[in-house]
């Protein structure tokens, strides 16, 4: 199973991230601060990781692990409440692979994620 983390200040919104994806067949971690997330990546790096981008540090988050050694391969959505295109550039060019729009709900987590996390 694939290694996916939710880096996220609110624990409902972890915790019910948590819930959905670990049905989808993911190994989740949690992260309730930047701090916490970048340690997390570098003692273990997930395939993918989300990052609300109201998470103070969030952009840190996303450049710390693309530092990291095979950074590059982790798939980084970057979490916006609406889509502000310029809140969406930053995260870009930090490194984010791709965007999800907040709230997210059980729908929206296995269009996006339902055929990822057997991928290898």
């Amino acid at each position: 199973m694939q290694r996916l983390m939710i880096a996220d200040a609110s624990d409902v919104v972890r915790k019910v991230g948590k819930r959905i994806l670990s049905e989808l067949g993911f190994v989740v971690v949690e992260a309730e601060s930047a701090r916490d997330a970048i340690s997390r990546c570098q003692a273990e790096l997930p395939a993918f990781l989300i990052v609300d981008a109201a998470l103070e540090g969030a952009l840190d988050v996303i450049q710390a692990v693309r530092g990291l050694p095979n950074g590059k391969d982790v798939r980084i959505f970057y979490c916006v409440i609406e889509a502000d295109l310029k809140k969406m550039m930053l995260g870009k060019r930090a490194g984010a692979n791709d965007f999800l729009l907040k709230p997210f709900d059980r729908k929206i987590l296995t269009s996006v994620f339902g055929g990822l996390a057997v991928a290898a």
